[in-house]
């Protein structure tokens, strides 16, 4: 199996900061990690690598200090690395990334075929979950999202059955290779790095590929000249003047009761949908 497996670093959130001209992400000097949910499509790619064998390759698209995020990647058992770092690069949004990432992607699978490649479901400073599925869509491949196991695979039929969670269940799905997964979180738990694992990651060199080495066509799709997404304005919410207040009463009853009130008070359009609730006027 050869597998990829797209990650991205991005910034703490507890720490994150936006420029207040150019209304992007601020990356300097503020604490880098790698997307949490990813971690759950790197665990997910090994473990099947160590079920059927083959090989892990992480792929990320950033400046040269994302190069971190790789070699943490290659400590906790991945194979292969490859930074995608070039000033055309600079500034794209979901569109411009799944254009730049399927280029590498296409590139890596020339000298053996990729059988699946996977994302997290999104990530923790854009939320959008499109990269994965713009991946999928430029590829041909069949697209799995949300997946939160993947109980079989048959190699000789070039097929795989995947549990996916929905609103109500789970879906139990099954296509054919290659495709790409979206994992889900709270699936696995990423494997702590063996010493061999981060002594190779120290000593292992990551490579780096411009626009040209990942075999990327047309330069005009990629960073913010790909980019139609543009970003107006970036605010933070205004802070509530509501304080909380505290529901008491002896009953379930009457703590509903004191609840219904408060709610009343604050939209009297609720006094005319209760009086229409015999449970609740009464």
């Amino acid at each position: 199996m050869n597998m990829v497996v797209c990650i991205k670093q991005v910034p703490d959130s507890a720490q994150i900061r936006v420029h207040p001209v150019t209304n992007t992400i601020m990356r300097q000097g503020v604490p880098t990690i790698i997307n949490p949910y990813d971690l759950h499509a790197l665990e997910a790619a090994m473990a099947l690598r160590d079920r059927l064998g083959g090989t892990v390759t992480v792929l990320t698209m950033g400046p040269p200090m994302a190069a971190t995020a790789l070699r943490k990647a290659l400590g906790h058992g991945a194979d292969r690395g490859i930074l995608l770092s070039d000033r055309f690069f600079a500034g794209a949004d979901t569109l411009a990334t799944s254009y730049a990432l399927t280029s590498a992607i296409q590139k890596i699978g020339e000298s053996r075929p990729v059988d699946i490649v996977f994302t997290g479901k999104q990530t923790i400073d854009g939320d959008t979950a499109q990269v994965g599925p713009g991946i999928a869509r430029r590829m041909g491949l069949n697209q799995l999202t949300y997946v939160s196991a993947i109980p079989t695979i048959d190699q000789e039929a070039g097929e795989i059955t995947v549990h996916r969670r929905a609103e109500g269940g789970v879906q139990v799905l099954k296509t054919k290779l290659p495709c790409l997964i979206t994992m889900l979180e709270a699936t696995n738990v990423l494997r702590r790095g063996s010493l061999p694992d981060m002594l190779r990651a120290e000593r292992a060199e990551v490579e780096t590929w411009n626009a040209e080495a990942a075999g990327v066509e047309d330069i005009g799709k990629c960073g913010m000249k790909g980019s139609p997404t543009k970003v107006s304005k970036v605010f933070a919410p205004s802070p509530r003047a509501e304080k909380a207040k505290m529901v008491e009463g002896d009953t379930a009853e009457a703590k509903a009761r004191v609840a219904i009130d408060a709610l009343a008070e604050t939209d009297p359009q609720l006094l005319s949908v209760i009086a229409r609730q015999p449970a609740l006027a009464s």
